[in-house]
């Protein structure tokens, strides 16, 4: 009986490190710039790394940040250019995985203003939709209106979150102008509500507003946690890169199939269209470039008097030890 209750008791112990449970949160699991991580998760990839992730959904970047500086969740699936802003306040944070190789965010203005509103120096004095502030909707209005001769302060800022609820910000007149992200632009762009500014969906588009590849949608962690927790980050990394291996080459269609059906806000056809728009940003193997960290630099630089101030190492926002692990795993 001994000999039984030792073997049952190894087993479990065994099960127990086999499953190594992570809570990551996400600065609004909807918006397609996160979709891999959903992609992710339904096909069961993190399972097969023995990892149980416990997904929060934050619904803006700026708050799963908090909360991970708060000790909330442990990983953040957000954007890379907090790293950077992060260093610049003495916070050692690391991103280990490149999801999205351009921002996917667009800024557009409210259809009825499109005679009063041309460009982006005309927003001035305009009410600004964004997921959140303080978010990477926000970073990137702020340096539209920099580069365009404005001030942050020159508009005013309202968080209106993602999806259903950033359409119908602008829908309800709530904002005169957004930057958000899919599949909130698609669809205000399909009921005739939104004229497009500024699009970074696209290598086209990206290299236009931002000068090229632009490293956007990662997993981050603080450094601490990095270096405590090696073998889980490498199981995260293995399902992500893995994940994205999957997503190349696949059509919106088969991509629709694995996702929730809340996902598609009641029109499927209309998120086909979303996904076709955005495929293009998402990284083909999750490696960061050796130069595209400075892009997000230059343009927190442009409004950020801290970043500007700051003497930012790039090398350590970011890793590719993980990523390069899990691609040679995949051969």
């Amino acid at each position: 009986m001994k000999r039984i209750w030792i073997g049952l008791l190894l087993v479990l112990l065994a099960f127990g490190f086999a499953q190594k449970r992570v809570v990551l949160g996400v600065g609004g699991k909807t918006a397609v710039v996160y979709l891999p991580l959903t992609v992710v998760e339904r096909l069961g990839y993190f399972k097969d790394e023995g990892l149980d992730v416990v997904i929060q959904d934050l619904q803006a970047g700026s708050r799963a940040l908090q909360a991970l500086v708060g000790g909330s969740v442990e990983v953040v699936m957000g954007f890379y250019d907090h790293t950077i802003q992060m260093q610049a306040q003495g916070r050692d944070i690391v991103a280990f995985v490149e999801v999205g190789r351009y921002p996917a965010i667009v800024l557009g203005v409210r259809a009825d203003l499109a005679d009063q509103v041309k460009s982006v120096a005309d927003l001035k004095g305009k009410k600004v939709g964004v997921t959140a502030p303080g978010s990477s909707t926000h970073f990137f209005l702020n340096y539209l209106l920099v580069k365009n001769g404005l001030k942050p302060t020159d508009v005013s800022v309202i968080g209106v979150s993602v999806g259903a609820q950033a359409v119908a910000a602008v829908q309800n007149k709530q904002v005169d102008a957004i930057s958000n992200v899919e599949p909130a632009i698609t669809l205000l762009e399909e009921r005739g509500l939104l004229k497009v500014l500024a699009d970074t969906r696209t290598t086209k588009g990206t290299r236009e507003v931002l000068g090229g590849e632009y490293p956007a949608a990662v997993l981050y962690t603080t450094r601490a946690w990095l270096e405590r927790n090696p073998d889980t980050a490498q199981k995260l990394v293995n399902a992500m890169v893995r994940g994205l291996r999957w997503m190349q080459g696949k059509s919106p269609e088969e991509i629709a199939q694995v996702l929730p059906e809340e996902y598609f806000l009641g029109d499927r056809d209309l998120y086909l269209k979303v996904l076709r728009n955005s495929l293009e940003s998402f990284s083909p193997t999750g490696r960061f470039s050796e130069t595209a960290p400075l892009r997000p630099l230059t343009v927190l630089s442009a409004f950020d008097e801290r970043v500007k101030r700051a003497k930012i190492d790039l090398k350590r926002t970011y890793t590719n030890e993980f990523v390069d692990r899990a691609l040679q795993n995949l051969r």
